[in-house]
């Protein structure tokens, strides 16, 4: 059933764009419910060992009910939920899903924007004379996951990503939300000031300090007051709140980049915690391009602080590669480098690789290196366990 705030849709669907997003319901945890039906209904928790320092990746919305959330430490975790079932991550499984769901996208549009494994932009605007209005691909599409794959996805219908995005969590789970030109206010203004983009919990609090505590006193406030909280990201923040985002969907029919990243539910600032989460990003990024025959030449590490602050950092390579190890080392270094000089709480990390290039297509070296096909051997013998018994069943430590 359509959301209640979609009674101004039928006399808007000629608008000039039409974003949808997608978000898959507890992706991770949702599919293990899936495979396994026994485990419908229970808390599942899909996280590294806690003898590992594992995080939480996923958890069940039966889990959540417990205040476990993603990034959490896996201990604690359990401690707040001794009787949660803890798997560990099928990451193959998952992407072997989120294939079949990008599927199901490619029926109705080719201009497809994935985020992650269980979230993607589809841009239908030039979809609508073929398969009717956004309100009824995005109704097929959801009809089409929960048929073919027995998954929930929420969706979120508006004229631009920020919006669209919004709309796809104002009513999870199984959310449907539609959000148009004409009642798009009506919706954003009361909505706390952590629902725009980039405002995590210390500008939360610095807002809620002056007064400022929904969008619509945002919009309200005076601009000087604005520009001492946020500077340069001022403008920005000031388009999100009267719904503009101008950001088109990329697509792309050949990956150009592979990345992931992870927003906490609370800021992180532990020195082991931040590296046992990207060690499991760059672990992911490897096999992903293993799996796709690619190698990258440049790795970027993204960091976003608390106050919204995001800096990247990239290091190229000589030769392209894919190997855990390499792309591991490097990727620690960055993050050393970083703390070292400018540690903090950070809201974001993320892990991307760029430039890339088929696998053993790049520079041909005039001698082997021993020491490189001893990690390639080891990635092939890990992937192999992975693919059969799931990704956390072998490790890299710190």
């Amino acid at each position: 059933m359509a959301s209640p705030l979609n009674s101004e849709y039928n006399k808007n669907t000629m608008q000039r764009q039409w974003i949808i997003h997608i978000d898959m319901d507890a992706f991770y945890a949702s599919v293990e419910q899936r495979d396994t039906p026994e485990l419908q209904g229970k808390p599942v928790i899909v996280a590294g060992t806690p003898e590992m320092r594992g995080v939480v990746c996923a958890a069940s919305y039966e889990a959540r009910k417990f205040g476990i959330h993603s990034a959490m430490p896996t201990r604690r975790a359990i401690k707040l939920c001794p009787h949660a079932i803890v798997l560990p991550v099928r990451m193959e499984r998952y992407v072997e899903i989120s294939h079949r769901i990008h599927n199901i996208f490619q029926q109705f549009t080719s201009e497809i924007e994935p985020i992650s494994l269980d979230e993607a932009f589809l841009d239908v605007t030039g979809s609508i004379k073929l398969f009717g209005s956004a309100e009824k691909i995005a109704t097929d599409i959801k009809r089409q996951i929960k048929d073919q794959l027995g998954l929930i996805a929420s969706v979120g219908i508006a004229p631009n990503k920020f919006l669209a995005k919004l709309a796809s969590d104002l009513d999870k789970p199984d959310g449907f939300v539609i959000i148009t030109e004409e009642n798009k206010q009506k919706i954003l203004d009361p909505l706390s000031v952590a629902k725009i983009w980039g405002i995590g919990k210390t500008t939360e609090q610095v807002l809620k300090s002056k007064g400022i505590y929904t969008i619509r006193q945002i919009r309200e406030a005076p601009l000087k007051v604005i520009k001492n909280i946020f500077g340069s990201q001022t403008q920005e923040i000031l388009e999100l709140a009267n719904g503009i985002d101008n950001r088109k969907v990329e697509s792309s029919g050949e990956a150009k980049s592979l990345s992931t990243e992870q927003t906490f539910a609370k800021d992180i600032s532990e020195r082991d915690t931040l590296l046992s989460i990207l060690l499991n990003q760059v672990e992911d990024i490897a096999y992903r391009l293993r799996k796709n025959n690619l190698a990258a030449r440049t790795i970027t590490l993204k960091l976003r602080y608390s106050n919204f602050r995001t800096i990247t950092r990239s290091v190229s390579f000589e030769n392209p590669t894919n190997t855990t190890q390499i792309l591991w080392e490097q990727a620690k270094q960055i993050f050393v480098n970083w703390h070292n000089k400018s540690a903090g709480a950070l809201r974001l990390m993320g892990f991307g690789v760029s430039n890339l290039q088929k696998a053993g297509t790049g520079q041909l070296l005039l001698f082997t290196d021993p020491q490189q096909q001893k990690q390639e051997k080891i990635d092939n013998a890990c992937d192999k366990i992975r693919d059969k018994f799931g990704e956390n069943i072998l490790k890299r430590g710190l």
